[in-house]
């Protein structure tokens, strides 16, 4: 099994790309080991020293340190624990499949729907490539909130990503939009 590894625009965070599916549907963000016991392995991967969060995509996973670890160090381990959980035969997530896909629902009303149908097609994407996520949360008063998940979490340039790129995408097609924020 070979395992490629992509630095991502945060560089407390690695994507790492087992050339196979990762989650079925959805994404899964586990913010601590306490979190992880869902997934056998988000539970190996926490299981090596320095590893704080762990997000698992389509087709990759990415991890973040700690600030006082070296990537040098972790990355062997971590390369070592998704190999050894691939050879295993357990599943990625015990029992569910993660969170469903953030598309529109039938109670969405069409402003909240058009976000969330350019997210998904434009945005998602994007942020994938990057190792992260970003999933809507709200739409109040012209505000669209949006959670920052996986390499995106933390990242030093979230906000410029937040304000510059996705603001002006949704502004741009959909005028109800007067501002985007991190959810908290």
């Amino acid at each position: 099994m070979f395992i490629q590894t992509e630095q991502t625009p945060n560089p407390s965070t690695l994507k790492f790309l087992p050339g196979r599916v990762v989650m079925e549907k959805g994404t899964v963000d586990f913010a601590d080991a306490d979190a992880a016991q869902s997934s056998p392995l988000a539970k190996r991967l926490f299981a090596v020293e320095g590893v704080e969060r762990v997000f698992l995509g389509a087709d990759f996973v990415t991890v973040s340190k700690a600030s006082d670890k070296d990537w040098q160090m972790l990355k062997p381990s971590i390369l070592g624990g998704i190999m050894e959980h691939y050879t295993s035969g357990e599943p990625v997530i015990a029992g569910e499949s993660g969170s469903a896909a953030h598309g529109a629902t039938d109670e969405d009303d069409e402003v909240v729907a058009q976000i969330k149908e350019l997210l998904e097609t434009r945005v998602r994407p994007a942020v994938a490539q990057d190792g992260g996520d970003i999933v809507f949360q709200d739409f109040r008063d012209g505000v669209v909130y949006l959670h920052m998940q996986g390499s995106c979490s933390g990242c030093p340039s979230s906000t410029a990503t937040l304000k510059m790129g996705i603001e002006n995408l949704l502004k741009h097609y959909v005028p109800e939009v007067v501002e985007v924020q991190a959810a908290l």
